[in-house]
């Protein structure tokens, strides 16, 4: 019963998508028609930069930190990781939004960081460092994630982590599959490429 109750409030929170907020708001745009027609931060910064990234990046990665609290008070760590999983599910298909979200790498980050706040540092320190050499965020991101479940393969905790880990990170490959595919054919966007509103 307390799984469930988790999973849904996680998933509601993951749901508040805040890239849609606040373009709609401050700007009277639907961030999804635009750019890369994503949900989230990496694509407000590709419409409308840096300044309104930032709030966007930040309230994603709450959100993830937020939920996993309550999944952690509710359940301990299994709620925690219950917790994690379902709200980056409901950042990456919003009921409210029609199920078109983001990509859940922000909330993601929040939710490792609290789960797991060293190996989760260690993922995101590497993401990072590939996004700064190859300007590819969609790569950093994929191989943040990875990299996730990989330190949990070498510093073995639990089983429970480590599935976790796997999930989060299929996750993330899965709303990856088209930079994916774009990155092979060499036609993925950079940072700092950015899309002009008319």
């Amino acid at each position: 019963m307390y799984a469930v109750l988790t999973a849904i409030i996680a998933y509601l929170i993951g749901c508040i998508n805040n890239a849609y907020i606040f373009t709609k708001y401050t700007r009277n745009i639907d961030i999804r028609n635009y750019g890369s027609g994503n949900a989230g931060a990496t694509n407000v910064l590709r419409v409308l930069g840096y300044k309104a990234a930032a709030p966007v990046f930040a309230l994603d990665v709450l959100k993830g930190v937020i939920a996993v609290l309550i999944g952690k008070y509710l359940m301990g760590n299994t709620g925690a990781m219950i917790a994690g999983i379902a709200v980056v599910c409901g950042h990456n298909w919003p009921v409210f939004l029609k199920f078109r979200g983001g990509k859940g790498i922000a909330t993601s980050v929040g939710v490792v960081m609290t789960v797991s706040p060293l190996l989760g540092l260690i993922a995101l320190a590497i993401g990072v460092t590939v996004i700064v050499l190859t300007k590819y965020v969609s790569l950093g991101s994929i191989t943040g994630s990875v990299t996730f479940v990989l330190l949990n393969a070498i510093f073995w905790n639990s089983t429970q982590i480590f599935i976790f880990s796997l999930i989060l990170a299929s996750l993330a490959i899965f709303q990856h599959r088209s930079n994916i595919k774009r990155l092979l054919a060499g036609t993925e966007s950079k940072l700092g490429q950015k899309t002009e509103i008319k």
